[in-house]
């Protein structure tokens, strides 16, 4: 339960501190003087969106902070699956800087927004006007029947289901697609690859296959200056090699005159090595080579069919054909494995529509078992409340596997007797809403394990005695939870354990919102002026007392 609650710099609240009762607290003040504004600071608190504009300082940062004592609320486990530390008594926090930038806290652990909004949903629940509204929501009453009959593990186990069955649905589309795009190009991706296939393209064969061809028709040309540099080499009467062989001997005539020439001689004998070296590879060469047409041919052949596939194809190489040509193998084998994949993803997705169809039932015959004692209980209670006459009826009919399961629910509404029960939006006035919500929410409180609820004006629409009786409802239901009730009624403001009031104060330069906990004597003065005005009567007094008493 909320255990204090601190507003700085929000809105018309300068600084705002609040230590609610664990039972039934009442909120009062005159409209405008910042209720809504406060539930606008709680709704931060939970991870709603943030407006800079909102700031009371716009110097300044706006911090909300909430303490919460959820020892007995065994969430342990949750606080472990969000990685935060877990305190008996935590503390939530939230900071909007002038910029806009805003920043969220669990025991001073920075968490996201997200995670604020899942721990919020654990720890407090505000109904509001909206919630009224979405009363008439078929989607909104199908969570109020499955909170009602506790299927919390049911619906988790659904949505496990339908989640899983959804995206093997997608993938088995998916695949459907690919496949008939695969088949469409299948056979001409075949004939693209035959046609490489049958070409066995090699790595590196066309530089080396070009290279072979130029030599072969330049093959007189090469021959020719092969055999003139052998002759200049070693052949010829003026040779390089009988040269070097002359200077070298004249040189090892010199070596008893210096070492230096010894020196010289030596250097020579090695390019006279290296000379003979090149001479004989050059003799190689010119033996080898001979025009041989046929070759040529057969080269020039291979080349064209090699030049024809790249033109064909778009590319340059020789590498960006066989990189092709994996491609298509990879195409064309890829239609036999999407084969076996779609086989594989029907199987799994029948599976997981037979689980999705068996879990929904199970849900279906949840809801659907709770219908009576649903309509019974509301009627029970909106005969407490002044309505004998009430009729529920909640209107079921099932349709194919959704996100909520198989069930469509409308509850029908009659309040008044021999009218038809009809929807909500069209049978119920602006208080017979309210009350029905109200006997909603009463319901619920059963069975669910939320620490505090915040009712925001839930009594619109009703007063005197059933004011009186909604108040005692409102009892009732803070025995189990911590209830904050915003309201107008004195026949609810004199129901409550602890009774705030909220008012604004005048400074020279701005109006501010603050809120106080009245005494018993301030409560009967300001139930006497929620009964009669800003100047009550004795009687107005008196008959606050009397409220008061009721209480007592």
């Amino acid at each position: 339960m909320l255990v204090d609650l601190k507003i700085k710099n929000y809105a018309l609240i300068e600084q705002l501190e609040l230590q609610p009762s664990p039972l039934l607290n009442i909120i009062t003040g005159e409209t405008g003087a910042g209720k809504s504004i406060m539930l606008g600071a709680i709704g931060l608190l939970l991870g709603n969106r943030a407006d800079s504009k909102l700031l009371f300082n716009q110097g300044e940062k706006c911090v909300i902070e909430g303490s919460f004592n959820i020892s007995e609320y065994q969430l342990e486990p949750f606080f472990a699956e969000e990685d935060l530390d877990f305190e008996p008594v935590s503390l939530l926090r939230r900071e909007i800087t002038p910029a806009g930038k805003s920043r969220a806290f669990v025991n001073d652990t920075p968490v996201t927004l997200d995670q604020l909004r899942r721990i919020g949903e654990h720890l407090m629940d505000i109904h509001s006007q909206h919630d009224t509204l979405l009363l008439g929501d078929p989607a909104y009453q199908l969570n109020i029947l499955d909170l009602y009959a506790q299927n919390d593990a049911l619906r988790t186990q659904y949505g496990s289901a339908y989640r899983a069955f959804k995206k093997l649905e997608r993938e088995y589309r998916d695949l459907e697609n690919q496949l008939a795009q695969s088949q469409k190009e299948l056979d001409y991706n075949t004939y693209l690859l035959h046609e490489l296939a049958e070409a066995n393209l090699q790595a590196g064969e066309q530089e080396s296959h070009e290279a072979e061809l130029k030599q072969l028709e330049h093959a007189e040309e090469i021959k020719l200056k092969l055999t003139h540099a052998l002759q200049y080499l070693s052949e010829s009467e003026y040779n390089a090699a009988t040269a070097l062989k002359d200077a070298a001997l004249l040189l090892g005539q010199l070596t008893e005159y210096g070492a230096e020439y010894q020196t010289l001689k030596d250097r020579l004998d090695s390019c006279l090595i290296e000379l003979n070296d090149i001479a004989g590879e050059v003799e190689d060469a010119e033996r080898r080579t001979e025009a041989d047409p046929q070759r040529a041919e057969q080269l020039q052949e291979r080349l064209d069919l090699i030049y024809t596939l790249q033109r064909k194809h778009q590319v340059r190489t020789n590498e960006e054909l066989l990189a092709l040509q994996a491609e298509l193998e990879t195409k064309v084998g890829s239609v036999h494995n999407l084969d076996v994949a779609l086989e594989k993803t029907k199987k799994a997705l029948d599976a997981a529509s037979a689980e999705v169809e068996t879990v929904a039932e199970q849900l279906s015959q949840s809801r659907t078992a709770v219908f009576a004692t649903f309509q019974e209980e509301l009627h029970s209670l909106l005969t407490e409340l002044g309505m004998p006459n009430a009729r529920v009826v909640v209107e079921h009919k099932t349709a194919a596997p959704g996100p909520t399961g198989i069930d469509v629910v409308n509850i029908l509404f009659s309040a008044n007797k021999g009218a038809a029960p009809q929807t909500l939006s069209k049978a119920a006035s602006g208080g017979e809403f309210s009350r029905l919500m109200l006997c909603v929410k009463y319901l619920l409180a059963d069975k669910t394990a939320l620490p505090t609820i915040i009712f925001d004006e839930i009594d619109t629409g009703i007063s005197g005695e059933i004011a009186v009786k909604v108040g005692k409802m409102m009892q009732q239901m803070a025995q189990k939870h911590q209830l904050i009730c915003i309201s107008h009624l004195p026949q609810m403001a004199a129901q409550g354990d602890t009774h705030y009031f909220v008012y604004k104060e005048d400074r020279t330069d701005r109006t501010i919102s603050r809120i106080r906990q009245l005494s018993h004597e301030e409560r009967v003065q300001e139930i006497a002026q929620m009964i009669a005005g800003a100047n009550p009567s004795e009687n107005a007094f008196q008959s606050a007392k009397e409220l008061l008493a009721l209480n007592a």
